[in-house]
């Protein structure tokens, strides 16, 4: 046990280490995580003897789940929503075109049977969100036309088209004559829809109300809920990978509390598992098979790059009136990785009798991809001029910051104000504040040094946002009709004497509350709630 901690540990340190040298080299880093695996591999330097495949799916659909949840909760739907109809064609559509143009090109031009040819097909038709946005992160690599946002969507959520075709590849396999298979793609699309909707508002419900999660346990209880999302459809026939990745992307974008924490620890999550599932598929490998698998793996290969994948990107995407330099990026975008190769190990494991090697097909197919695909990535976007300087790709996600921590204050001067016909450079500003602008009647003047400060006016200042420390907290509530709050003025509330109403989201208006401000339904009240000092002891008496 401790010498298996003991490797584990280093592993994990090795990969690390990797990951921060890969970025000098252009390299993606989830190769590097691939090459370690095969170094501790029966063929590598350490010689460690590993096939269980079993074993290695249960590892590899766990670290899938996080994987697959985060990539729901990690989007911004702000962002995404308008391209998520393209989107969800390419992760629909998309993936099925994939799969059938792969198949016809196995059966009849390499002769592989129709049933192994359509699970090739179905197992190599989904995209890898997180060897794309490994590298695009690793890059800061945004991309124009809203192209970012829409690999996210699509790389995130074809996964769940892909199972359900291997699954029906699995079905033809063991002699299924199809009248099951409509039955099963309608529980696998009913059930992880439904299932996925409703653990995620129930999620949301639970993390809105304060008193049921303690503090510090909304990690654990959204752990449990990426795990029961997946579960709960799986057991009962329908698609765990929907299911999980609905309820990320709902969970992600609703106003929840610790939404920040929740992605960072999220994130550090998913690059652990892509640590596990990486390693472990080079560890599985035996490269000394890669001679007997390399012509027909090198083939597909190149059709996937050059002739599927492009052809069902322009063929859905041409409608739209996207620019052949989009299409084309899109396409060479569409990397294989960790999700093709859990999925090929999935039907080895329930036992399929192959005439050919799936696994080291599809682990050599996705090699090529992560190796020549990734690292020529940032070069074909520049190549192509897709690449957007004037932004961050960092904004297409929930994580996202700004580096600043700045907001705006308003600030009147009225007449007799101590700042009054002052000039700029005279007045003491709170520290780190900076004028930005001045409203002057109908006029707005940028100010300067020398400019001068009249009665009436408006100052616009910049001033450093407030870091708690652990003295108070913000909290927001959603008013709903039935809410206590709802149709009150602040003034009728008996709030406590540690509680203040800081501010009122109506729509997109953001409104500082005044007593006589009245509390609508639809409203998201942002309350201030200070922690409350360990109470005096009581005064001995004279």
């Amino acid at each position: 046990m401790t010498i298996m901690l003991l490797l584990c540990c280093t592993v994990i340190l090795l990969c690390i280490i990797a990951n921060r040298f890969s970025n000098k080299f252009g390299m993606p880093a989830l190769l590097c995580f691939m090459a370690l695996g095969m170094i501790f591999g029966s063929d590598g330097v350490f010689k460690i003897s590993f096939d269980n495949y079993a074993m290695t799916e249960q590892l590899c659909t766990v670290a899938l789940i996080f994987i697959m949840f985060y990539g729901g909760f990690g989007t911004k739907w702000k962002t995404a929503k308008p391209v998520a109809v393209k989107a969800a064609l390419l992760s629909t559509l998309g993936v099925v075109i994939t799969a059938l143009l792969t198949c016809v090109f196995c059966h009849f031009i390499l002769r592989f049977s129709y049933t192994e040819s359509f699970l090739i097909g179905a197992v190599l038709s989904s995209t890898d969100a997180a060897s794309v946005f490994s590298i695009l992160r690793s890059k800061n690599l945004n991309l124009k036309h809203s192209t970012a946002p829409l690999l996210e969507i699509e790389s995130g959520s074809n996964d769940p088209m892909a199972y359900m075709l291997t699954m029906i590849a699995l079905a033809m396999i063991s002699g299924d004559t199809g009248t099951s298979i409509p039955l099963m793609m309608f529980m696998q699309i009913a059930f992880g829809v439904s299932i996925g909707v409703a653990s995620a508002w129930i999620g949301i419900f639970i993390l809105q109300k304060g008193d049921v999660v303690s503090e510090g346990m909304d990690t654990i209880f959204v752990i449990a809920l990426a795990l029961l999302s997946y579960a709960l459809p799986t057991l009962i026939g329908g698609n765990g990978y929907l299911s999980v990745y609905l309820t990320g992307i709902i969970l992600g974008n609703s106003a929840i509390n610790n939404k920040i924490t929740l992605v960072h620890f999220f994130d550090g999550i998913t690059g652990l598992a892509q640590i596990l599932i990486f390693f472990l598929l080079g560890l599985l490998a035996f490269p000394h098979r890669f001679s007997d698998i390399f012509l027909p793996s090198l083939a597909i290969a190149v059709f996937l790059t050059v002739i599927a994948r492009p052809a069902a990107v322009f063929l859905l995407m041409l409608p739209f009136r996207a620019s052949i330099k989009q299409c084309l990026l899109i396409s060479w975008s569409g990397l294989r990785g960790a999700a093709s190769i859990v999925f090929a190990i999935m039907v080895i494991a329930k036992g399929a009798n192959l005439d050919h090697d799936l696994f080291h097909i599809v682990f050599f197919i996705s090699l090529l991809s992560v190796a020549i695909q990734g690292s020529l990535l940032p070069l074909a976007a520049k190549k192509l001029d897709m690449v957007d300087n004037s932004s961050d790709i960092r904004k297409t996600f929930n994580d996202y910051q700004d580096d600043s921590d700045l907001t705006l204050m308003r600030m009147f001067i009225p007449e007799g104000h101590n700042w009054e016909n002052r000039l700029i450079q005279e007045v003491n500003f709170p520290t780190g504040s900076l004028a930005l602008m001045i409203k002057r009647e109908k006029e707005t003047l940028i100010p300067r040094g020398n400019t001068r400060i009249h009665a009436n006016d408006t100052l616009i200042l910049s001033v450093p946002a407030y870091r708690s420390k652990n003295d108070g907290k913000l909290k927001e509530i959603q008013i709903t009709l039935t809410h206590p709050w709802c149709g009150k003025c602040i003034a009728d509330l008996d709030l406590a004497e540690n509680l203040l109403i800081a501010l009122i989201q109506r729509r997109d208006e953001n409104l500082i509350p005044q007593g006589s401000t009245m509390i609508h339904t639809g409203d998201r009240v942002v309350i201030y709630k200070q922690n409350k000092p360990p109470s005096a002891p009581p005064l001995p008496p004279s």
